[in-house]
């Protein structure tokens, strides 16, 4: 093997290579760095993120190339979600500064660990071997315990983080398990050879279902979907806004890129299977989704239910099991991503020291007190109801065409029901942003910064609305449609 050739293989590696590099220096660095600089500490951060980024445009691959024997993949996709990836949490880190300095958890924590978590993200979207999938999913999955855990005199936040850490240790067993049954029937951990022994039918039938079925529930837990959901509200209520912020949007991406890495890559051949079982979580997962989020008092619940519900779209996608289909599912997925953002981000932006804007009665009369960010509140509600012409109603739109296509539509009557009966608690906000009196009259003084990315991100969901084909080529383009 010649230094030439580790040398191109290391070059589609660059990305997470560089990001590695950046987090122990931040994390180094954060260590020595007095009190009054902290601010270095999310500077280094954010120009990690964008070196970062600029190392995926830099190695953004034509085709796909499996490198590094066969554990790692660079295809149009990976590169497209690293990208969003990247950008989201960049947005994160700009939201939830202030936040973190009112509450005395401006700290190197929580840069290094959002870091170590979005290179865990970087490796799942790239991965192409079972033991990478686990290894990012892993890594993810201890930082995001930590962040969680963060605000340590926060009952509500040590509970929450001991939830989540324990179901997410039995879900990653559960993963593990249906993972190591794969590799005991067919003899690798590269997805190709995995997929290449059951197209061949030199393998149990059986026991590789047995192994689907653990491989799913793993997989259910890392999106929320019910019934492997009962994390979800909890830790969205308990942790920290921020923290929340977070969990809530950039690794939904990755979940979505091991889905497709595991489910359409490795055991594509099964997927008369998975089909049923994912249509039964996406069925129950809009269902008590948008039904239980209805009887919510506090925001952060209210959007844990609605992503539960926004899961089970996703879901559609997937289950239509074509190429078109993937690709809407990767649309969906990027849409309720930058939605999702722009809502936490809101919440960050009416919290203050010592009040944290959780109860939908801290909405009431925003209008009054900022017009404009009313207005990006409307847009973003609006969107996740799916009302045309925002972005939310193409993302809608386009799972259930594929869906229907596929010979789904009794699937796809019941997700329109439940998004008519989801609209109500989304404009239930509005009507208390522009129809209640204030019950709080502070005003609302953002850093330059946070009213500039926020502002973006409503814009963004509006402008793409009315060109949603721009968002749309891009996804179908990278599943080769």
């Amino acid at each position: 093997m010649t230094f030439e050739f580790v040398a191109a293989e290391l070059g589609y590696l660059m990305p997470e290579i560089l990001l590695l590099t950046l987090a122990c220096v931040v994390l180094l660095v954060d260590v020595y760095l007095p009190e009054q600089l902290r601010n270095l500490t999310y500077q280094l951060t954010q120009g990690a993120l964008i070196g970062s980024a600029l190392m995926v445009v830099a190695t953004y691959p034509e085709s796909r190339m499996v490198v590094m024997s066969g554990m790692y993949i660079s295809d149009p996709m990976a590169a497209i979600l690293k990208l969003f990836i990247l950008s989201i949490v960049f947005f994160v880190f700009i939201y939830s500064r202030d936040y973190l300095r009112d509450r005395g958890l401006l700290k190197g924590e929580f840069f290094v660990l959002g870091l170590f978590a979005t290179l865990g993200m970087l490796i799942m979207v790239s991965a192409h071997s079972l033991l990478l999938v686990y290894l990012g999913l892993e890594l993810l999955s201890l930082s995001l315990y930590g962040m969680v855990a963060m605000q340590r005199e926060s009952h509500q936040a040590t509970e929450a983080a001991m939830k989540y850490f324990v179901l997410g240790a039995i879900a990653s067993g559960m993963l593990l398990y249906g993972m190591s049954i794969l590799y005991g029937v067919t003899n690798s951990l590269d997805l190709s050879v995995i997929a290449q022994g059951i197209n061949a039918n030199t393998v149990s039938k059986t026991m590789l279902v047995y192994g689907l079925v653990f491989i799913v529930i793993g997989l259910a837990f890392k999106l929320g979907a019910v019934p492997f959901h009962m994390w979800v509200p909890d830790v969205y209520q308990g942790a920290p806004t921020a923290v929340t912020l977070f969990i809530s949007s950039a690794p939904k991406i990755a979940a979505f890129a091991i889905m497709m890495r595991l489910l359409v890559e490795g055991l594509g051949d099964l997927q008369s299977h998975w089909q049923g079982m994912l249509v039964l979580l996406s069925f129950l997962s809009m269902g008590l989704g948008n039904i239980v989020a209805i009887a919510q008092t506090n925001i952060k619940r209210m959007l844990a239910y609605s992503t539960i519900s926004h899961v089970g779209f996703l879901m559609l996608g997937v289950i239509a099991g074509t190429s078109k289909g993937y690709g809407a599912a990767m649309f969906y997925t990027l849409v309720y991503t930058l939605m999702s953002l722009g809502s936490f981000g809101v919440i960050l932006l009416l919290s203050r020291a010592g009040f944290e804007a959780e109860r939908l009665e801290d909405f009431k009369g925003l209008n009054e007190r900022n017009s404009w960010f009313a207005f990006i509140m409307l847009i973003l509600m609006l969107s996740m109801a799916g009302i045309p012409p925002l972005l939310g109603f193409w993302a809608k739109w386009v799972v259930l065409t594929e869906v229907i296509q596929a010979g789904y539509l009794w699937l796809a009557i019941f997700a329109v029901i439940f998004s008519v009966i989801g609209a109500f608690y989304y404009l239930r906000v509005i009507k208390m942003m522009y129809f209640d009196k204030p019950e709080d009259t502070t005003a609302i003084n953002p850093q330059m910064d946070m009213q500039v990315a926020l502002s973006a991100n409503g814009l963004l969901i509006l402008g793409l609305g009315i060109v949603p084909q721009l968002l749309l080529s891009l996804c179908f383009g990278a599943m080769g449609v």
